[in-house]
């Protein structure tokens, strides 16, 4: 059929009734700003089907329809290397009296047609198909393949699959479905997207305010192309299976500039994933909106004054620890100090501040870093973390030589921060001496405000909780706000524990930490179950909530 220049795909599905004329000119707007093929940009606004496209391209360009059977059986074209037809998707049909009948999920590239024709010497007849019958199809094609190879063939092999799952990485399918993944994810506040693999199915889930949700996954055959995208985005050399790896990635999502932190590690049935989200936009420096309650920020902001001494806060993984220290940092900055980190990562660069990224691949450590920043005068230095005696030593001596030094410590409780640095090696009259205070803290999540509710509760949950008789407790029903959990951001509890003359002999006279807390009980500490319950009381977090972050503290 001979088609004038202007009569396009669009101009056929409006023909057909597939799209209206509002729905074409929007996506001839995305098509002018990125650059895609008309017909996919309406696959992916939900506007048309490929089946729907593939009939668009059967009246445009008058060819055959190709529709995938059950029993179709396909031809091995040996001048048309496997990469080549899964890149391009490219689907042989019919081999025969020098002709070569092919489906393509775009008809109109008249250069692919080309060079097939002149890689087989035959004369090619087209057939119009959808992109998604054609992958599967070429997946059956090759995957009853089996020759015996020897060593030399075997990595020709090896090399071919690596650039194989670099092709499939590039593919546009591949690439929106990374993109979309990520943007669900930053659209629902999600911290971390894990993605998993196992025998018959792929498993996506995101942590949303400290807890997994499970998502609908990625197809099973879609899943290495998947983590080959990841791989090339963070860096990573795609063709190490059996190690563990990690990387970065910087990049926009849905107008926002986020870094991801990738970590790579070989499972049974291959690789899992799990990329932290550090978006810059949501983070919320503010002491006084991080959920503290005021009594506490007294006491705290007291500490973060002093000129010298070490502040420690502890917790487990994902408690909010960095976020707190540089909450602290924003407190204490100003323009007559001098401010200095060593971080593994630099989560968020903050104006102001001196942040030095470790990197023990140059030996670019915590110690050696802290050494050479302790040349550069400062006033004020944050560790990223305390992890062994070389970093504690040099934190201690900086702390008692007129620097004011904030770290993290992986404890459960404030009181066990000082035999953790006895652990280590250090010694008992230095410990006692540099540290002002341990902030021991975690994460709960706040009932919806929109669709909370008071009861009353029964009465061993009003006994655990220490209320009255008749006092109400708080929950929520789920709503769309929330998206039905009930929840709606997170908050800290705090366990603050300062460092008095009675701490001091507590810690020289080497007592445990449950001697410690019980002094710093007296002394008006409030632990993590107790500044929890408060919050309970207060009808900002659930009973439930609080026991799944704290047992511990409840015992």
């Amino acid at each position: 059929m001979d088609q004038t220049a202007n009569y396009n795909i669009g101009d056929v599905l409006i023909e057909i009734g597939k799209v209206s004329r509002p729905d074409l000119d929007r996506a001839i707007e995305v098509q002018k700003q990125t650059g895609q093929k008309l017909g996919r940009i309406l696959i992916d606004l939900g506007t048309i089907s490929e089946e729907d496209l593939r009939l668009a391209y059967s009246k445009l360009l008058q060819i055959p329809v190709w529709e995938k059977k059950k029993d179709d059986r396909y031809p091995l074209v040996e001048e048309v290397p496997r990469t080549f037809l899964l890149t391009n998707r490219v689907l042989p049909l019919k081999l025969y009296d020098g002709m070569l009948d092919i489906a393509l999920a775009d008809p109109q590239d008249s250069l692919l047609v080309e060079t097939i024709a002149s890689a087989t010497n035959k004369q090619i007849q087209v057939f119009a198909g959808c992109e998604k019958d054609i992958m599967a199809s070429l997946q059956t094609l090759y995957e009853g393949e089996v020759k015996e190879e020897d060593a030399a063939a075997s990595s020709i092999e090896v090399m071919e699959d690596v650039e194989h799952l670099r092709d499939m990485a590039s593919e546009a399918p591949v690439i929106r479905l990374v993109n979309s993944v990520l943007t669900r994810a930053i659209e629902i506040g999600a911290s971390d997207v894990h993605l998993e693999v196992f025998e018959r199915n792929a498993r996506l889930r995101y942590r949303v305010d400290g807890v997994l949700r499970e998502l609908t996954p990625p197809p099973r055959e879609m899943y290495n192309a998947i983590i080959s995208r990841i791989k090339i985005l963070a860096k990573l050399n795609i063709a190490e299976k059996r190690l563990p790896q990690d990387g970065r990635i910087k990049m926009k999502v849905a107008g926002k500039e986020i870094d991801l932190r990738v970590s790579i590690i070989p499972m049974s049935h291959g690789e899992g994933v799990v990329m932290r989200i550090l978006d810059r936009t949501a983070v919320m420096l503010d002491m006084d909106k991080m959920g503290f309650s005021k009594e506490f920020l007294l006491k705290f902001r007291r500490i973060i004054n002093r000129p010298e001494g070490m502040l420690l806060v502890t917790g487990p993984t994902g408690s909010g620890k960095t976020t707190t220290l540089y909450a602290v940092l924003k407190e204490v900055l100003s323009p007559e100090i001098k401010i200095v980190t060593v971080e593994d990562p630099v989560e968020y660069s903050m104006e102001g501040v001196n942040q030095i990224q470790v990197n023990p691949q140059i030996n670019l450590t915590f110690a050696s870093g802290l050494r050479s920043i302790l040349r550069h005068d400062p006033d004020v230095i944050l560790i990223g973390e305390i992890r062994d005696k070389e970093t504690a030593s040099i934190a201690v001596q900086a702390s008692l030589t007129g620097h004011l030094v904030f770290s993290t410590l992986h404890t459960n409780d404030s009181a066990s921060a000082f035999t953790r640095l006895m652990d280590m090696g250090m010694e008992d009259y230095l410990i006692s001496s540099c540290v002002i205070g341990v902030l021991a803290q975690r994460l709960v999540r706040k009932i919806c405000g929109k669709c909370r509710e008071t009861y009353i509760p029964p009465e061993d949950v009003r006994k655990t909780a220490g209320l009255k008789e008749g006092e109400p407790l708080y929950k929520s029903r789920g709503c769309d706000d929330c998206n039905n959990t009930g929840f709606k951001g997170r908050k800290c509890i705090a366990e603050f524990l300062f460092v008095d003359d009675a701490i001091r002999r507590l810690i020289l006279a080497h007592k445990d930490s449950g001697e410690i807390m019980k002094e710093a009980i007296k002394r008006g500490t409030k632990t993590l179950y107790e500044d929890g319950l408060d919050s309970v009381r207060r009808g900002e977090t659930t009973l439930d909530e609080l026991l799944r972050v704290s047992s511990d503290a409840a015992e």
